[in-house]
């Protein structure tokens, strides 16, 4: 499925530009701060406040080194490419910022917007979630044309795509990297106030995720406690074992552990030995 020219593909044009000592001068202008808007279809809502400021005491004090690039929109302008620059230039007070205006079709900007977030290595996996969302609804994708377009396997795009059924509850605790991806898929099916349960006892225990994993399984075991109970049937039955006898004692013989109970035999391994052992006895008892 063809989209159109991707927002990576134009960026790496201008940088192309910049590192061939290509003349850009012409095509880098200084626009009003206050006459540019963000791209309503950038699926990142959340930045880094620390970060940000720090990169605007940068701007400060080296200037802004890569120009933004936006779009003319009738008496303003959409930005398309640097909103971490824009926002922190904002942070700075600063009353211009260095642009670079791009001839890009308006129509195209939610498409640009989703596959660049896509393509970021900073972003946040529910971020990634809405990014794969939109562009699924945009194009009535399929999850396996997603995968071929954005090179993730389809079942990364799926598990990841499921984190969007989880309660805004615990998508904001996602956002704010209060916990895993790993914690977040152990809480999807769950109810609404079981998933702030969970997640209320991973953050105040500091629960890693097998540790997690064992609170949800015994939260599921408490709501079903029929799954407990043993099956009716023959297995509430004794077996008789005796014509095994023969076959138990040889199997002792060879110093082989067992558990025997009323309708089991285990072999109990607890070592390579034992494995060597249970080995040679099948090999000498075909």
């Amino acid at each position: 499925m063809a989209l159109g020219r991707g927002l990576s593909e134009i960026l790496g044009e201008v940088e192309a530009a910049y590192k061939n000592n290509i003349d850009t001068k012409n095509s880098v202008k200084k626009l009003d701060i206050n006459k540019i808007e963000p791209n309503p279809y950038q699926p990142r809502k959340i930045f880094d406040e620390e970060k940000l400021e720090e990169l605007s005491k940068s701007i400060v004090a080296h200037g802004l080194l890569q120009p933004i690039v936006v779009i003319k929109s009738l008496d303003k302008y959409i930005l398309i490419a640097g909103e971490r620059r824009f926002r922190a230039s904002k942070l700075a007070n600063l009353e211009t910022i260095n642009a670079i205006v791009s001839d890009i079709d308006e129509k195209k900007l939610r498409e640009y917007a989703l596959i660049e977030n896509i393509q970021r290595d900073d972003l946040n996996i529910l971020e990634i979630a809405y990014s794969y969302a939109g562009l699924i609804d945009e194009y009535n994708m399929t999850h396996e044309e997603l995968s071929n377009m954005v090179f993730k396997s389809r079942s990364s795009i799926t598990n990841t795509l499921r984190l969007l059924t989880l309660s805004t509850y615990i998508q904001q605790l996602i956002s704010e990297n209060k916990i895993s991806q790993g914690h977040a898929k152990l809480l999807i099916g769950l109810k609404e106030d079981e998933q702030q349960q969970i997640a209320d006892s991973i953050i105040g225990q500091r629960l890693n995720v097998r540790e997690a994993e064992f609170l949800v399984k015994n939260l599921k075991e408490k709501n079903n406690p029929k799954k407990q109970k043993e099956p009716s049937g023959k297995s509430q039955c004794s077996f008789n074992f005796t014509q095994l006898d023969g076959i138990i004692q040889s199997l002792k013989k060879e110093d082989i552990n067992m558990k025997i109970d009323k309708n089991s035999i285990k072999i109990i391994i607890n070592s390579q030995e034992d494995v060597e052992k249970i080995l040679k006895y099948f090999q000498k008892n075909p």
